[in-house]
């Protein structure tokens, strides 16, 4: 056996012992075992996407076990591999928006970073209207899908009628798309709440801070189980 052949080999003589740690989401993952009893650490972290255009045209055809978490309006989720065997995990998880708009292919692109620092009046001027618009367009109807009941009703994690049944308090624990709903290092929810007059941190005071808390607290508890 020449080296490289030797050297190659030491990764199928490692022996598991535990998961040391898990980060990036879950894309990288470091193991203790031992290979010929002697203590050996292994790090596997997933290799960067190609970015050659014949590549990239085949990819979504060699998918398989292609598998549905969920859809809401336009926005699609799923847990795929790519042609590994059925008895390993599956090692994506796709995001599909169909059909998209021309901002989403804007939010996707790479774009140039600025930071902004908000005013009260900035935000009355501008970003309200902005916002105002969004919801006029229909950007939040995968929010109201969910509120209402039409949609992502089998994943809801928690619902809150409010303190005493106060329905201006009412809210509900769901899990964010881009979770895969196994990685723990990766959760991700949502807390979504049923009044629609809060479109911002900017409409809350010091009155909301009591039912804060009491979110917070029933969103941690809820979370734990």
């Amino acid at each position: 056996m020449d080296e490289n052949a030797a050297l190659e080999a030491l990764v199928s003589q490692f022996k598991l012992d535990r998961l040391l740690n898990q980060d990036q989401g879950g894309r990288r993952v470091t193991l203790l075992g031992s290979i010929n009893d002697k203590p050996t650490l292994l790090t596997a972290e997933r290799a960067a996407f190609p970015s050659d255009i014949k590549t990239l045209e085949v990819f979504h055809k060699n998918l398989v076990d292609v598998n549905n978490l969920g859809t809401n309006d336009i926005y699609h989720w799923y847990l795929a591999s790519v042609g590994q065997a059925k008895d390993n995990p599956p090692d994506l998880k796709l995001n599909l928006i169909s059909p998209c708009t021309e901002k989403h292919i804007k939010k996707y692109s790479p774009q140039g970073v600025r930071m902004v620092t908000e005013t009260p009046g900035i935000y009355e001027d501008h970003v309200r209207p902005y916002v105002a618009k969004q919801r006029e367009e229909g950007r939040l109807d995968w929010v109201f899908n969910i509120l209402e009941g039409r949609k992502e009703q089998n994943d809801i994690i928690y619902r809150d009628p409010g303190q005493d049944g106060a329905k201006d308090e009412a809210f509900l624990l769901a899990p964010d798309l881009n979770w895969d709903r196994k990685t723990l290092t990766s959760l991700h929810l949502l807390a979504l709440v049923e009044r629609r007059d809060l479109w911002s941190l900017r409409d809350l005071n010091k009155s909301h801070i009591v039912w804060l808390k009491h979110m917070r607290g029933k969103v941690v508890e809820a979370t734990v189980k």
